[in-house]
């Protein structure tokens, strides 16, 4: 692939990097159904280049966010910015972002070439740019040589490339993508997921991504935006999100954190790589940690998930503490006594929830 110079009324996908700066701002975005406040006054800003996830659970409001500034659904508030503009009143068409949906939403009845090349038409582009578009497209998205292939006949992942390669023929300012991944199977997700970020990086495009996959959202983003019940908990790079979660809910659904209770409306969130098991013996009595008992084993790849019911407590959920041991070894299993500890730099205190 290579970057090409292009005059203005050329077709070519491939452009300059542009520099930095904010491409996507919402503005206090508000939206309720049927009574029911579904975002409750949102603000984010996106950078040119940048690829932002929105995570979070079914029913947060990841996908009515992504419509809003697509213009597919109007905010009952708020304003939606695309590179300093004012497009909250603008017909989709008219805004300069392009979408992709989980379900493709390709016509069945058009090959690939026409799929992608639809929008243009539209545009009443000149047939010799067209195929210029559709040739790097497809070459993008790595499905040079399927031209003429029909939707049926391809594979789901070949569909959604193609779905990818008809959005971003458009150059659009910002790549909306509604869990585009979420029907493929685990292998063929973990490999779109790297040739998305390759394009994204690629074509210096700014990518708003949605899932409820934590991994997906920590694996391909520059920043994560945690939603739930229509605000965001938290947004930061994925780094900061895993290692540093400000509420609950943030560690508790990035990473399984396990919440101890240590006191009034307090609790303690510890990774489970975190937990240390020490098996109980009259040695390890003298060492610091809380009694328990494991519970269950779990074998998951390169390690184990182990499950302990901490000694003296009613078996709730937040007296079942859980630890992931690397390697295949595991030396611990259910009914065997241990300590459970841990290091003071690997506790974050929060409120409950």
């Amino acid at each position: 692939m290579h970057l090409r110079d292009i005059d203005s009324h050329g077709m070519s996908l491939y452009t300059e990097q542009v520099s930095n700066g904010e491409i996507l701002r919402l503005e206090g975005i508000a939206k309720s159904f049927s009574r029911i406040d579904v975002l409750k006054g949102i603000d984010l800003s996106v950078e040119r280049g940048e690829f932002v996830t929105l995570l979070g659970p079914s029913g947060c409001g990841k996908t009515t966010i992504l419509r809003i500034i697509a213009g597919l659904e109007t905010a009952d508030a708020g304003k939606v910015f695309i590179d300093g503009t004012d497009v909250s009143s603008c017909e989709p068409n008219k805004r300069g972002v392009n979408m992709v949906f989980q379900n493709y939403a390709l016509f069945p009845h058009m090959n690939v070439e026409q799929n992608i090349t639809y929008s243009l038409k539209l545009k009443a582009v000149p047939k010799a740019e067209m195929r210029q578009a559709v040739e790097e497209s497809l070459s993008l998205v790595q499905l040079d040589g399927f031209e003429k292939r029909r939707p049926h006949e391809l594979s789901g992942g070949q569909r959604q490339r193609v779905a990818v390669a008809r959005a971003l023929i458009n150059q659009p300012k910002v790549l909306l993508l509604d869990e585009p991944l979420g029907a493929l199977d685990l292998q063929l997700r973990r490999q779109l997921q790297a040739e998305l970020k390759k394009i994204q990086k690629q074509l210096g495009i700014s990518f708003v991504y949605i899932t409820h996959d934590q991994e997906e959202a920590l694996a391909m983003s520059d920043r994560v935006a945690v939603m739930r019940n229509g605000i965001l908990e938290q947004t930061g790079s994925a780094a900061e999100v895993y290692l540093r979660p400000k509420t609950a809910f943030v560690a508790k659904f990035v990473g399984n954190a396990n919440l101890i209770p240590c006191g009034e409306n307090k609790c303690l969130a510890i990774r489970e790589e975190n937990i240390i098991l020490t098996p109980r013996s009259a040695q390890s009595m003298q060492e610091l940690g809380i009694e328990g008992v494991v519970t269950g084993k779990i074998f998951s790849g390169g390690l184990s998930r182990i499950s302990v019911q901490l000694k003296g407590k009613e078996p709730t959920g937040e007296n079942e503490i859980y630890a992931s041991i690397q390697g295949i070894d595991c030396p611990f299993n259910p009914g065997d006594e241990v300590l459970v500890s841990w290091l003071p730099a690997n506790v974050i205190q929060m409120e409950r929830e």
